[in-house]
């Protein structure tokens, strides 16, 4: 197996909708396909019906790194926030 197919990634995604600005934290082995699947409506049910934006990108050598730090990223608020500030309320996340 090569290098590139056992990194895993964790990403956190934006969006901005009547209700505000959202964050969702995530891990995947195929951040393209993952990022398309949330913007297709397949992704977790908390991210379908939006348009998300890739915020930030992490990546490990194997999943229980990825895993790890999906569930630190999960619970810090204040990181995810900081990301989030530069979306706008008014205009939607192409």
């Amino acid at each position: 197996m090569s290098q590139a197919a056992t990194l895993c990634f964790v990403y956190v995604l934006g969006c901005s909708d009547r209700h505000g600005v959202r964050t969702y934290v995530g891990w995947t082995n195929d951040i393209g396909k993952r990022l398309s699947r949330h913007n297709s409506g397949r992704g977790a049910r908390s991210t379908r019906g939006r348009a998300w934006k890739l915020l930030y990108v992490e990546y490990f050598s194997n999943r229980r790194g990825a895993m790890q730090r999906e569930y630190f990223l999960k619970r810090e608020r204040g990181f995810r926030k900081k990301l989030s500030a530069g979306i706008s309320l008014m205009t939607p996340i192409a």
